[in-house]
């Protein structure tokens, strides 16, 4: 039997019906066909699923959309401004923080929340905020990279 959830996404609101075990991740891309946000290890290991759930960062793999009810959820999507990319997304693109790029959408989720909370890491601190988020790519030093010139808002 579905349930009625009402979720802002990206500053959109949805009211839908919802089984009660869909996860925010397969409501995301089932219910409003956006697949930016990246199906993983279904196990909240790797955080391709990254998404901010009222501000803070989650693995939309672990959360019903149900309990996000009355929420606010924000996705890869919904970071740019005005068609622009994020500065972070920016970073990114410019120090090669990606390879295949099916981790980046969660790591860029996850890096914004990084620079929010510390303004000025170092790269220790970078890889230790960053540790829920795996690739399987690259040696992180370039992500690291990213997130470093994003938080110096200088460009590449």
């Amino acid at each position: 039997m579905k349930r009625a959830v009402t979720i802002s996404v990206n500053g959109v609101s949805h009211t839908t019906g919802v089984e009660p075990r869909t996860l925010i991740l397969h409501f995301l891309h089932e219910q409003l066909n956006l697949t930016g946000t990246h199906v993983g290890c279904d196990t909240s290991n790797c955080g391709a699923c990254t998404v901010w759930l009222d501000g803070e960062a989650i693995k939309s793999c672990t959360v019903l959309a149900v309990q996000a009810d009355g929420g606010d959820v924000t996705t890869i999507e919904g970071i740019a401004q005005n068609g622009d990319m994020h500065p972070m997304q920016r970073a990114f693109h410019e120090q090669h923080g990606l390879q295949c790029g099916y981790c980046t959408p969660g790591m860029v989720m996850a890096a914004i929340k990084l620079l929010e909370a510390n303004p000025n890491p170092s790269d220790d601190e970078i890889r230790q905020g960053l540790e829920g988020n795996l690739c399987r790519c690259t040696g992180y030093q370039n992500i690291v990279a990213a997130v470093q010139s994003a938080a110096q808002g200088v460009p590449a």
